[in-house]
């Protein structure tokens, strides 16, 4: 079971990054995926969700309307728009258990190793 995510590195508020994360097409051809984050000193953050067809997708409060999850059979990506500081974290990709994405991190089954995402004013 491999997840490698990729994609992160500084960028200015206001700008913009595309993560990938790419899984093992066995692991991940029927299962939704999702991103979630980490911020230094504090809890993992649901970020976005999508389900095995692509058709669902679900974001947390804080990324509406600048993020987009989107994904190609086994690839997923997350297109950040406007990013601001609090949007510094790690970031993690995962493949959920089921069909479709969860907010609740622990619907998911297998997670990649992240990708910092350092935003600076």
């Amino acid at each position: 079971v491999q997840l490698q995510a990729s994609g992160g590195g500084l960028v200015q508020a206001g700008g913009s990054l595309r993560l990938s994360c790419a899984a093992s097409r066995r692991t991940s051809s029927n299962n939704g995926m999702g991103w979630f984050r980490q911020a230094p000193g504090k809890e993992r953050e649901f970020v976005a969700a999508i389900s095995w067809r692509g058709g669902g997708t679900i974001y947390g409060e804080s990324v509406k309307g600048r993020f987009t999850i989107s994904r190609d059979n086994s690839k997923m990506y997350l297109q950040m728009n406007n990013l601001k500081r609090e949007d510094t974290a790690v970031y993690y990709c995962a493949v959920a258990r089921s069909s479709t994405g969860t907010p609740n991190a622990g619907g998911y089954q297998y997670w990649g190793q992240g990708t910092l995402v350092t935003v600076s004013s």
